[in-house]
């Protein structure tokens, strides 16, 4: 005879130990699932139900620990962790592999001309102005102004600095232009992240204590939440962009892709689609989503109003995004 579902679970934090490296993977392995982008809004609005109920005390007849696991991760795959709000499909982290698989293989397979170093790297880079605004750290919100000007700022960046590289490598091998996306990924990553979440910077994200209960908001912790996030991303393209290059340029030169050159394209989209499966959780895994900071290194005047509310209080807590 089945019992009722404690409720003592605690769902407000993921289900593995995330003061480890192994914890984080388990955890974000299941939050950038790519299965998590076939389900449907009625799934989604069924999974944001059990778990609203569950903190509400309420257990929905029949749930299992597992299935409330489950909900967990399907809500925190496409709900917003400071907004609530439901994220762009495309946005969302199990959109990363299906998306960067298509289109860095198709950066990566199309970068001997101009115009496609032009276009993939523009498409790439609203794809990931998209995600940077989706996965932002903090609930204030942005203006279409704001948005607009981010974005043409960061497409625009990296895509000059595309072409820069690309006109730099016109007289190496063809091995070491392969690499032109991924130092031109990694360099527009760095333009990219910051000026989409600019407000962060300029205006700081909440900060709270152990318990979640809000003190502040902090440009220091926007700063490294953003330095965190930006060093992930180019770490997790980096098997993607660097491993395909050598297996390509030997593959090229059998005589299989010499007779269907036309297959290019897509094995290089799988190779990359197989690397991604594997670096985005490790990447995301890197530095824990629940980040934190001493208090001594934030503003003065948020030190100033912390000892004088909680003087007891040495580190502050924060969404870092994505």
């Amino acid at each position: 005879m089945s019992s009722e579902l404690s409720l003592n679970i605690n769902i407000k934090e993921p289900r593995w130990d995330q003061s480890t490296f192994v914890g984080r993977a388990k955890h974000f392995f299941t939050v950038t699932d790519p299965r998590n982008i076939l389900l449907s809004d009625d799934q989604l609005e069924h999974a944001r139900q059990i778990v609203h109920d569950y903190r509400n005390g309420i257990v929905q007849p029949g749930l299992s620990e597992d299935e409330l696991w489950r909900a967990k991760y399907v809500y925190d795959s496409a709900f917003h962790p400071d907004t609530g709000e439901k994220m762009i499909l495309i946005g969302r982290m199990s959109a990363q592999v299906p998306m960067n698989m298509t289109i860095t293989g198709c950066m990566m397979t199309f970068y001997r001309t101009t115009s496609a170093v032009i276009f993939w790297q523009w498409i790439n880079q609203s794809f990931n102005a998209i995600v940077n605004y989706t996965n932002r750290s903090g609930d204030a919100p942005i203006t279409g102004s704001q948005l607009g000007t981010a974005y043409v700022s960061a497409t625009t960046g990296a895509v000059a600095t595309a072409l820069g590289l690309n006109a730099l490598t016109k007289h190496v091998s063809p091995l070491i232009g392969r690499f032109v996306p991924f130092a031109a990924v990694a360099a527009a990553n760095c333009i990219n992240i910051p000026l989409m979440r600019q407000r962060e910077l300029k205006f700081g994200i909440p900060v709270t204590d152990e318990n979640g209960n809000r003190i502040g908001e902090s440009p220091n912790a926007a700063k490294q939440a953003i330095t965190q996030v930006v060093v992930s991303r180019i770490l997790m393209a980096a098997p993607g962009m660097a491993i395909p290059p050598f297996l390509m340029n030997s593959l090229e030169k059998k005589a299989f892709l010499k007779r269907f050159p036309w297959m290019s394209a897509p094995i290089q989209v799988g190779l990359v689609g197989f690397c991604l499966v594997f670096a985005t959780p490790l990447c995301c895994a890197l530095f824990p989503q629940k980040s934190s900071m001493s208090v001594s290194r934030l503003e003065p005047e948020l030190q100033a109003q912390i000892k004088e509310n909680s003087p007891g209080l040495e580190r502050v807590y924060f969404n870092k995004g994505l």
